[in-house]
């Protein structure tokens, strides 16, 4: 068997966490790509930054960060790394077939809402994090989402 994915959730990038660097991704992601600010961003301690709506479904979230951010658990693995979002039909099933599978992961509970997030590395370093359908806030409101 297999984790199963539901939806392409986020893709995150990792910005400077000054403000000058934050305004400079708003202009480009805004004013240069057209994208629309989700005005609704929870406050991340420690980690500025902006989340933009791609489409009705998706987000690209710019995180403000250098070195390891407050809400790293440490050298790699951190949340605010460059990484692709896709949700689960449920986490906890999601952790049970990653431990069958061996898979290396770590998970952090309640960085955005109360929900707990799993992030594990592709074979190339390439960062994925799994969320549950339904916890994240990339569908837009007015957006019926497929699944969630």
């Amino acid at each position: 068997m297999a984790v199963k994915v539901l939806e392409l959730h986020h893709h995150g990038i990792r910005i400077g966490p000054g403000e000058a660097d934050l305004k400079k991704a708003l202009h480009f992601y805004r004013d240069v790509l057209g994208l629309q600010v989700d005005e609704g961003r929870p406050e991340i301690r420690g980690v500025p930054g902006y989340w933009v709506y791609v489409g009705d479904t998706a987000q690209i979230h710019l995180m403000g960060a250098a070195g390891l951010s407050p809400a790293a658990k440490g050298q790699g693995m951190d949340p605010t790394i460059t990484h692709v979002a896709l949700a689960v039909p449920d986490v906890q099933e999601a952790k049970k077939e990653l431990d069958r599978l061996g898979a290396k992961y770590w998970t952090i509970q309640g960085l955005v809402g109360e929900y707990e997030q799993i992030f594990l590395y592709d074979p190339f370093g390439n960062m994925v994090e799994l969320h549950q359908i339904g916890t994240c806030r990339c569908v837009r409101p007015s957006a019926s989402p497929a699944g969630g």
